[in-house]
């Protein structure tokens, strides 16, 4: 398992939705918060260059490689 970073938005406030009640949320993972980031760039940077293929694989590979350097880059 990779560095997730830690969390990212943790929530200890008790919400009420009708019957359902939690006491929060621990938050996603600070790398799944980068890698979702990096991944709107590497999609819209996709769209202005149509000449470039990549397929689904390939752009969470590269999201999650940004992320993993972003992470190690905030634990120098």
């Amino acid at each position: 398992m990779k560095n997730g970073g830690g969390p990212a938005f943790p929530s200890s406030n008790k919400v009420r939705l009708g019957d359902y009640e939690t006491n929060g949320h621990p938050g996603m993972s600070l790398r799944d918060y980068f890698a979702a980031h990096a991944l709107q760039g590497l999609i819209v940077r996709k769209l202005d260059d149509l000449s470039v293929v990549i397929n689904g694989d390939m752009y969470a590979n590269v999201a999650y490689s940004l992320a993993d350097a972003m992470i190690a880059e905030r634990e120098k």
